[in-house]
């Protein structure tokens, strides 16, 4: 168990200022006087606030990572609110009798479509209902039943006069949660697709979901609920040819075999998000993006991250910064004596690097070429439905899970991330495991999904209070070792992706880097997900994209106004990239660089090093 006093952590707002401060002045009463009575008043305070701090820590685990507080004070206040408002009430009142009326005219036989009775189709993301078979009685009354409560579930917890935004977001977040629990689509009886597999197979399907609900439940009683990848990096997946060249106590990087006799001069660096294997982008021979960048000529390198212990809790984010993105940058230039070098990062990495971009161009340091920004955030005003979980509850439970052992694993958020697609990642699961019988086996990117890694406290803090909950580096407060940073500050050309469906980093928040950063920015809004959108190669079925280049002086279009004028292309994002990356580097070719140099930069290993495979 870590000592508090060698906690460097921010202190956290409104936590127990009075304890800590009374814990500040007995310090420094002990250093001036140091007298028994002094020593034993500081430990005990030490000894109360360690208290509470495992406390918390419990609940938090308990719970999933999730505060029960913030829930309850956001019902709090939209429950008073409504009882408060008569004319909310009874507009529900009356929305409920025109969604009755509504829903019996358009079930009522012989009815004509002229009657204006026409059934509610469900949001466009919702697949839930799509097959033929829900269309026909009495499960065509199933599903509009549940659409319509769904809408007017939607308007009772909406624009209810003085509840606060926050809170109001988080009931209809809440709502929807209890919504997908109670959807038709999860029960035997009222499952059309269910109750045709059951009779086709006598049954024999429930048999086995029951066998799998029983495996299922011994993992969880018995505390084994942590999924693990069931692919291996370096034999099934990241199979792109390459060397660590460089490895230190946070980082590896892999330097990749050129496939072309010529290269393009300037070089590749990819900086992945640190609570992300790197590997999401060279997972199989078909849609890894380092292996097809490789194939287009260029020189790609990779930083692969040191899965942090309990030993690594004092990184910080300038640790990850100067560590991390510069000592690689430095490696990249005299491996291959190159001036300048494309930087790609990717979700947090992509914020990562847009600090470290700032860092360089405060210092006068120009080796950045370009910067491509993969579903990357760097106003956070906007997050989404993550934003929800993190305010100074939140934060304050999730600081002190990480507390007592030094990190946060991943796992212990896994509520966070799952209610966030719940339909998806538990009811329709669900439904298919232990309703229609079949287990699916995890493909190359639920493996990878399941491959977590933890976040060391100290630079978890500071990334979800600066970043998230503050907002300090759109706002002109983020500093690197005391010294400020300024996205104003960053010329370099930027290309950023964002993905259409992401839960995460929504694209009207990516799309901010049009405004936020001075320079050209190229802005792609590509079809998918967080994940499947970014890999998404030449030649995917149904893969599309949209495309703005903006310039300084250029009227910038609101998001929304944007997507609607601009119309989707086929194809993949990777290609016009590409172009983008020959365009903006110097267009020279030349023979490729050396795997490594001299004894600073020798080759180590094999990629995909050790790093990426501790669990």
């Amino acid at each position: 168990m870590k000592d508090l006093a060698g906690d460097k952590t921010p202190p956290r707002k409104g936590a127990r200022k009075g304890a800590g401060n009374a814990a500040g002045k007995a310090a420094g009463k002990s250093a001036q006087a140091d007298t028994p009575q002094a020593e034993e008043h500081s430990a005990a305070l030490a000894s109360f606030e360690r208290l509470d701090r495992l406390s918390h820590a419990l609940m938090g685990r308990a719970e999933g990572g999730l505060s029960p507080i913030s829930l309850g004070l956001a019902f709090s206040d939209w429950a008073t609110h409504l009882a408060l408002s008569p004319g909310k009430q009874a507009e529900l009142g009356w929305k409920a009798g025109r969604k009755w009326m509504h829903l019996m005219r358009e079930m009522a036989p012989h009815r004509s479509d002229d009657e204006g009775a026409q059934p509610l189709e469900p949001l466009p993301q919702d697949r839930r209902f799509s097959a033929p078979d829900w269309e026909k009685f009495p499960y065509s009354l199933y599903a509009q039943s549940f659409l319509h409560a769904q809408q007017w579930w939607h308007n009772a917890t909406t624009d209810v006069r003085g509840v606060e935004a926050r809170h109001e977001q988080m009931m209809q977040f809440y709502a929807r949660q209890w919504l997908d629990m109670a959807s038709p689509t999860n029960f035997i009886a009222t499952n059309p697709l269910v109750l045709a597999q059951t009779l086709k197979e006598g049954g024999v399907n429930l048999m086995r979901g029951a066998r799998y609900w029983g495996e299922d439940a011994v993992k969880v009683m018995t505390g084994d609920t942590k999924p693990e990848p069931t692919l291996i990096p370096g034999t099934d997946v990241a199979l792109t040819p390459g060397k660590v060249v460089l490895r230190n106590d946070l980082i590896e990087l892999l330097q990749y075999e050129p496939s072309t006799p010529k290269v393009h001069s300037v070089p590749l660096l990819i900086v992945p998000a640190w609570i992300m294997k790197y590997y999401i982008l060279d997972l199989e021979e078909t849609n890894s993006l380092i292996r097809w960048l490789v194939g287009q000529g260029f020189t790609v390198f990779a930083i692969s991250w040191k899965n942090p212990d309990e030993g690594d809790r004092d990184l910080g984010f300038d640790d990850y910064r100067e560590e991390g993105v510069m000592t690689a940058l430095d490696a990249v230039c005299e491996i291959t004596g190159a001036e300048k070098v494309h930087g790609l990062g990717y979700c947090l990495g992509g914020t990562l690097l847009s600090v470290a971009a700032a860092a360089m161009a405060r210092d006068g340091d120009e080796r950045l070429a370009s910067l491509t920004m993969l579903a990357a955030q760097v106003d956070f005003t906007e997050a989404g439905e993550l934003s929800l979980f993190t305010n100074e509850d939140q934060l304050s439970l999730i600081e002190d899970m990480m507390w007592e052992e030094g990190y946060l694993d991943k796992t212990a958020m896994a509520g966070t991330f799952t209610m966030l697609k719940s339909k998806d990642l538990i009811w329709s699961q669900a439904v298919h495991t232990y309703l229609m019988g079949e287990r699916e086996t995890d493909g190359a990117m639920a493996s990878w999904s399941h491959d977590a890694t933890r976040m060391p406290y100290k630079m978890h803090s500071q990334y979800l209070r600066r970043l998230f909950l503050d907002n300090d580096l759109a706002e002109g407060r983020m500093d690197t070792r005391g010294t400020p940073v300024f996205l104003q500050d960053i010329e370099t050309p930027v290309f950023a992706v964002a993905t259409q469906t992401d839960h995460i980093a929504p694209w009207h928040s990516v799309f901010k880097l049009t405004w936020s950063l001075p320079g050209a920015v190229t802005f792609a809004l590509v079809s998918g997900g967080h994940n499947t959108g970014i890999v998404r190669p030449p030649g995917a079925p149904r893969a599309s994209y949209r495309l703005m280049e903006h310039r300084p002086g250029m009227l910038h279009p609101s998001a929304s106004d944007w997507a609607a004028e601009c119309a989707p292309r086929e194809g993949s994002w990777w290609v016009p990239w590409a172009k983008w990356l020959r365009k903006t580097g110097d267009g020279q070719e030349i023979a490729p660089p050396p795997m490594g140099k001299g004894r600073k930069y020798r080759p180590l290993c094999d990629a995909p090093g050790s790093y990426v495979l501790t669990r």
